[in-house]
């Protein structure tokens, strides 16, 4: 029974991961701050205390697991602070890269043994559109933007440096969570069953990629 690794999946997109992934015969193993406020996720995965952006807190969490193979990591956890340039403050850009982005960087590294134990193991990297550079066109959200954005490059470096493990870096869109105040155009569980489909299919070939839920690749 093939083991999947879910960041930030006691709700939303993490949480509809969670469910899939157990319901195709997955062992989950699901990361939350606060495991005991975690009743949903629960019911469908072993729950694992860790806050992505604390460095005793994942190594803690990677302790726990000692040598146990990972088939499948799904860096997912992130926030959002959408602020403009006059309400933007170098602390929101600080929280937002300590999440968005060196959070999934210290979970792969710190799971890189786990994943290179499984006979095929995969990383996808739940990143957004409004990382890509070619992309923005309306400006503001300047954390969140440029967190994304380093997220993008630490996955094509993931992608180098840990071959032959694939790793895909995917856009969900905009999907009706807490995140977003239940704005969007898709569900978490659409979202999820779309870019569960897209890592069926990734593979050495498209390593390091940066896909559109709807499978078409996006510009950096």
């Amino acid at each position: 029974m093939p083991t999947a690794f879910i960041t930030g999946a006691n709700r939303g997109i993490g949480l509809e991961f969670a469910r899939q992934l157990h319901a195709q015969g997955y062992t989950v193993i699901g990361t939350a701050r606060q495991p005991d406020l975690a009743d949903e996720l629960q019911d469908v995965a072993n729950v694992e205390a860790c806050d992505v952006a604390d460095d005793a807190s994942v190594a803690a969490m990677a302790e726990r697991l000692g040598d146990q193979p990972i088939d499948l990591l799904i860096n997912n956890a992130g926030i959002l602070e959408y602020d403009r340039l006059e309400k933007t403050t170098p602390d929101s850009l600080l929280r937002q890269f300590q999440v968005n982005a060196v959070g999934p960087f210290r979970v792969t590294k710190a799971l890189a043994g786990n994943l290179k134990a499984a006979p095929s193991a995969k990383i996808a990297m739940v990143t957004s559109r409004m990382g890509s550079i070619a992309d923005n066109t309306s400006g503001g959200a300047y954390g969140y933007r440029a967190s994304k954005a380093a997220l993008n490059i630490i996955a094509v470096s993931f992608a180098q440096d840990l071959a032959p493990i694939p790793v895909a870096i995917l856009h969900p869109g905009m999907v009706q969570t807490g995140m977003t105040g239940g704005r969007g155009d898709v569900t978490a569980q659409e979202a999820a069953s779309k870019l569960l489909g897209l890592i069926d299919k990734l593979d050495a070939s498209n390593s390091g990629t940066f896909w559109h839920r709807d499978g078409h690749e996006l510009p950096w």
